[in-house]
């Protein structure tokens, strides 16, 4: 239920170090550019008469940009997963689930464009915690908001791969426990400084083990209902 072993066979069974190693180029990218693009910004607000007061300005909202790209980084796994998780979901697959490959071209596309909702959504929420960090309760908070996101979204994502969100949804809902503590094993590894790269990777691989052991046969997780493809 909780594929700690196997995911991480996987990865070098299904040889996706390359794609773990261009998920954290693009992490890497991604919060660099954003520092990179609100310092510029800031610089060009910015015009104290005082040189110093305008670098200080311009350098606190730099470093202060970098800790909250770090923070938000649970936030962006599941846009930076989006990019790898179908080349990742067929080599996983096709070594452990060889009967079970999906049939089909990708659906890159319809996908990124779903994760980019998600993710603005998920980073709304994740600002809306930062005041309570001042309470001392913002970190608790934030790590239960995160299992919900990344357990739900990632499963939601193996899941769907084969069923479609709605039968997806109705199987995750049957199985929380494997789902949310997939999901909070994941948030802890988005804080963690290095591991935090590869984490998208890791993600959409630990969840095809969930997925595939609480829905063995590949079989719709209930019928679906009338009119529904």
């Amino acid at each position: 239920m909780f594929p700690f072993a196997k995911t991480f066979a996987s990865v070098k069974k299904a040889g996706l170090y390359w794609l773990m190693l261009a998920c954290a180029a693009l992490a890497i990218s991604v919060v660099f550019g954003a520092v990179a693009v609100i310092t510029w910004f800031t610089d060009w607000l910015v015009h104290f008469q005082a040189a110093w007061i305008n670098w200080l300005i311009t350098g606190t909202v730099g470093v202060a940009t970098g800790i909250g790209g770090w923070f938000m980084l649970p936030a962006l796994t599941v846009l930076i997963g989006g990019v790898f998780q179908e080349t990742a979901i067929d080599r996983v697959e096709r070594i452990y689930y060889p009967d079970q490959v999906r049939q089909g071209g990708p659906r890159f596309w319809p996908d990124i464009i779903h994760d980019i909702k998600f993710t603005a959504w998920a980073i709304f929420l994740n600002m809306l915690i930062l005041p309570f960090y001042l309470l001392g309760i913002g970190f608790a908070m934030s790590v239960a908001l995160n299992t919900y996101l990344l357990g739900r979204e990632f499963f939601e994502s193996a899941a769907g791969y084969h069923l479609g969100k709605p039968r997806a949804m109705r199987l995750e809902s049957k199985n929380k426990l494997a789902v949310y503590g997939g999901g909070f094993v994941m948030t802890l590894l988005t804080l963690t400084p290095l591991i935090n790269l590869f984490v998208p990777i890791i993600a959409v691989v630990w969840m095809i083990h969930v997925y595939h052991t609480v829905n063995p046969e590949g079989a719709p997780a209930a019928p679906p209902p009338h009119g529904e493809a």
